[in-house]
């Protein structure tokens, strides 16, 4: 073996393992023990931190993501830490201004991260540009990435000019990033070589498993060169997740291609990890196998899970193979964009709507909507023009960098903090890092900051979790089976679905007026009102905004009218089916 043909490892499970796999619930708490051992095995990084890490340490854990990072970095001085970092969209769902993508790179450099992943979830190099030369001027390692996708008008040689355009804008290494096993073993040698052929910086290949072909594509990928390949320590791999970090140091051992690591260091963090994994046994996808659906939907590992999640909150979950085929639909609507946050969840969102409504595009989310707009910059193909002008009508398409139209905006941002801080009375610190998350999230964001001292606010702890059982029964009924689940809390599942008892009433309950009452489409959470009792509006006015799946969704009057009633305030939870308001 010749050192310089050696292939770095980086091992993903304290980040895209567990999101894949348990829509991202790992408390740092579940991980510290193993991050000594980690530090001991000579990866080139370990990826701890980025994509939805930071949306579920506020949202769901009550954990603050900058102390998370910091620690974990203070563990493992020897080896890098890595981040997933969305360009311009940074670790939200929209895009910021360049001084808030520069304030942002800045601190997590200097609470830790190492390696930037920068990705544009439309593949739009417009959108990382401002990202990459942020991480350029902190001296972070800028790697540039490549979301790969099929569709009529995804080539090899589209993806050699757009890593050709990421290596110009100074990227220290290239990322192909399969984020739905798409990549096939085949193909990854011929993109690979090309790469290669036509670029000087590193390439690395990060493979998601849910397809089957992960292992196959990333030996293929070495056989042409790579120069890195992420992985995930086994008893977090396989499925939604990753290759096994075990299988691929085994299968290169003895080879010109060797690791260089240690199986046997690697033993205790399996084990670990084996034994967290069961704390966190409600977050499981259903898959156990492989899912060759996903060579035809293109859903990514991470939303998997969370929209299992998410359907169930919905009482849903059978209409899951409804929603599976309409994600390609919707996508194709929208211009063939690749599947990955935040696109995923765009998509995804809008698909779960056009299938619980029964009607497509009948409710529109905002994100749909911006994107029809060109606010999240270019999509690969044309997007459906019908879909386009039954959305935003004649509004204008923007064709330039999108965040041209956003102007530097960071001290408004401060200024906006201190403002909701005197409103509420809270004494919070006014660091850049608490400024940041507001502005990412204002209102999840402000809600952490305000109750993260108190975990009754946040999700029950996956160890109260484990204590609970369930009991499962097979029921023949007329010659038919039926798997019922008596859950803990005595709520009732047949076949994954819910099953609402008899005597259940909804969350909210309306009283009987002259008026139609709109119901809610979807579960989730009232993110503003809009409209107030006795406002006359006109037909399709938007009366309030409900946050569902991370997306918001107008809520609109079916017709002209006045608001009678409102049922809700922001901060509800609802359920499909809750009284939202009456009109007359």
């Amino acid at each position: 073996m010749t050192e310089s043909n050696k292939i770095g490892v980086t091992e993903v499970v304290l980040r895209d393992g567990h999101q894949s796999l348990l829509a991202t619930r790992f408390r740092y708490q579940d991980m510290e023990a193993s991050l000594k051992q980690l530090d001991q095995v000579g990866f080139w990084s370990v990826e701890s931190w980025g994509g939805a890490i930071f949306d579920s340490c506020i949202r769901y854990l009550g954990e603050d993501p900058w102390d998370r990072i910091r620690k974990i970095k203070s563990m493992m001085p020897n080896t890098p830490q890595q981040m997933l970092l969305r360009g311009q969209n940074l670790l939200g769902y929209k895009h910021y201004a360049d001084d808030v993508v520069k304030k942002f790179v800045e601190c997590s450099k200097t609470n830790g991260v190492d390696v930037f992943r920068v990705f544009d979830a439309l593949n739009d190099p417009r959108n990382m540009y401002q990202a990459m030369q942020s991480v350029i001027e902190v001296e972070g390692h800028a790697q540039g990435t490549i979301s790969y996708t099929t569709s009529p008008v995804h080539t090899i040689d589209l993806w050699v000019d757009l890593a050709k355009t990421i290596q110009d804008m100074g990227a220290h290494s290239l990322a192909i990033k399969d984020m739905a096993g798409l990549l096939k073993p085949y193909v990854a040698f011929e993109l690979v070589s090309k790469l290669k052929e036509s670029l000087e910086i590193p390439i690395h290949l990060h493979c998601h498993a849910t397809t089957g072909m992960s292992v196959a594509t990333g030996i293929k990928a070495i056989e042409a060169g790579l120069d890195n390949i992420d992985t995930s320590i086994s008893s977090m791999s396989m499925t939604y997740g990753h290759s096994p970090t075990e299988t691929i140091i085994s299968i290169l051992d003895g080879t010109n291609r060797d690791t260089g690591l240690d199986l046997d260091k690697l033993i205790p963090v399996a084990e670990h990890f084996q034994a967290v994994r069961k704390k966190y046994k409600n977050f499981e996808g259903s898959l156990r196998g492989v899912d060759a659906r996903i060579l035809a939907s293109q859903v990514p590992g991470g939303m998997l899970t969370n929209l299992e999640n998410q359907l169930k909150a919905q009482d849903s979950l059978n209409r899951f193979d409804e929603v599976i085929q309409e994600i390609p639909r919707v996508r194709k609507d929208l211009g063939y964009i690749p599947l990955v946050t935040p696109t995923s969840q765009i998509v995804g969102t809008q698909a779960v709507i056009n299938v619980l409504s029964n009607s497509r595009y009948s409710t529109v989310t905002n994100e749909v909507k911006s994107l029809l707009k060109g606010e999240y910059g270019a999509t690969p193909a044309p997007v459906s023009k019908d879909l386009q002008q039954n959305s935003i009508g004649d509004s204008a398409v923007i064709s330039c960098r999108p965040a041209d139209l956003i102007s530097d905006n960071y001290n408004e941002i401060v200024e906006s903090f201190n403002s909701a801080l005197i409103e509420k009375d809270l004494k919070i610190d006014c660091s850049d890092e608490n400024i940041l998350t507001y502005a990412m999230f204002p209102e999840i964001g402000l809600a952490f900051l305000e109750h993260q001292s108190d975990p009754g606010f946040f999700e029950t702890e996956p160890a109260d979790i484990l204590e609970q059982t369930d009991s499962s029964y097979l029921v023949s009924i007329d010659d038919k089976e039926y798997s019922v689940v008596v859950k803990s809390n005595n709520s009732v599942e047949i076949n994954g679905s819910s099953v609402k008892s008899a005597n259940e009433q909804p969350s909210h309950s309306a009283q009987a007026g002259s008026g139609s009452i709109i119901n809610a489409p979807l579960g989730g959470n009232i993110f503003k009102l809009i409209a107030q009792e006795g406002q006359s509006l006109e037909p399709d006015s938007t009366v309030l905004i409900l946050e569902a799946m991370k997306m918001e969704t107008e809520i609109k009057s079916p017709g002209a009218g006045v608001v009678t009633k409102i049922f809700v305030k922001p901060g509800d939870s609802v359920k499909p089916g809750d009284p939202l308001f009456e009109i007359a």
